[in-house]
């Protein structure tokens, strides 16, 4: 089969490699569409530690059920030869205390597909089989594809909390913040600003709804202090992760308010603790989704009540090289990537 391989720093490769045989837990899909995630272009300049070359990247996918491993209807038995279908890449044990909890992202062995073990760059993808989960009637292949970074979105809301009335923040308006701008206005809030140096991703936001806010003209911080009675947001959402958003996203949080960390730019930074401090600021991580986000990010996505449209770009896997430069360095109004095998 043909699959993009990451080969080290901004080298991805065309390449023949072996079509996967089903484990006797595991499926195999063919893929329909993959997904270009932020993490992954982090890997693919060399500054993520999970991903490491050579590797097929690639954890956001849909596609069709090419084949079935002997005990795969045993793990799932809703499962069958041609279903359309999406899957959750985090692997999870199943037992340990995060996972009795319902906490499976955070499970002590947890993989993911795309870094662990070959992802979805490629004609075919070795999945186990608990994970696959079937399209709702009527879903396309291509917004299947979107379960994935939507059950993201869906966690950040979760993690927000109800926000009835109140006004938030979120920087970045890749795919991640586009999505959480949606879950915070869903959890109720009045007003959500919205941040990005790109003029075509701060278009995309405002579309959504979003109040603008440009990094490049305004600061942040006095911008979403003069608008709240220099109180401050009550949640604010870094979906960048950089030393300067981190920081931004401090400064314009309320005290007493809750910072919600979810962009992966930078795996280290300097953040202003005295100021969390003496504020009282409660910091949160945010990574991935439980079983019940990702369920539910798919449901929304059937609903159309979460969205990414009209700014998804298909592509085909040969041109994975050329998007990524693209989406490291000016993206544009496109808020996902689709490579198509």
């Amino acid at each position: 089969m043909r699959a993009l391989v990451y080969t080290g720093p901004r080298q991805l490769d065309l390449q023949e490699s072996p079509s996967p045989s089903p484990g006797a837990e595991e499926v195999i899909i063919r893929v329909a569409f993959a997904g270009i995630c932020g993490s992954e272009l982090s890997g693919y300049l060399g500054h993520n530690a999970l991903r490491v070359p050579p590797l097929v990247m690639g954890h956001e996918f849909a596609g069709e059920i090419a084949a079935l491993g002997a005990d795969a209807q045993a793990q799932n038995p809703v499962l069958a030869e041609g279903q359309l279908v999406t899957a959750n890449p985090l692997t999870y044990c199943g037992s340990c205390e995060f996972c009795a909890r319902g906490m499976n992202q955070l499970c002590t062995t947890r993989q993911l597909i795309g870094a662990h073990r070959p992802g979805a760059y490629a004609e075919y993808v070795s999945v186990p089989a608990k994970l696959v989960m079937p399209l709702p009637a009527g879903m396309s292949l291509r917004t299947g594809a979107l379960t994935e970074p939507a059950a993201c979105g869906v966690r950040i809301g979760e993690l927000a909390g109800p926000i009835d009335g109140q006004a938030a923040l979120v920087i970045g308006a890749g795919p991640i913040g586009l999505l959480g701008l949606q879950a915070l206005q869903a959890q109720g809030a009045s007003r959500v600003f919205i941040a990005d140096v790109d003029p075509a991703r701060l278009a995309m936001g405002t579309t959504m709804g979003g109040e603008p806010i440009d990094p490049n003209s305004a600061d942040v911080v006095q911008a979403v202090r003069d608008a709240t009675d220099g109180y401050g947001v009550p949640v604010s959402v870094d979906a960048v992760g950089t030393t300067v958003t981190r920081a931004q996203c401090v400064g314009a949080t309320r005290s007493t308010g809750t910072l919600i960390l979810v962009g992966l730019h930078e795996e280290t930074s300097a953040m202003p603790a005295a100021e969390i401090i003496r504020r009282e600021i409660v910091v949160r991580g945010s990574f991935g989704y439980t079983p019940e986000n990702f369920s539910e990010a798919l449901q929304r996505l059937a609903d159309d009540t979460m969205r990414l449209d009209p700014w998804v770009v298909e592509a085909p896997l040969a041109a994975g090289a050329e998007w990524f430069e693209r989406l490291v360095n000016a993206p544009g109004d496109v808020s996902k990537v689709l490579l198509v095998p």
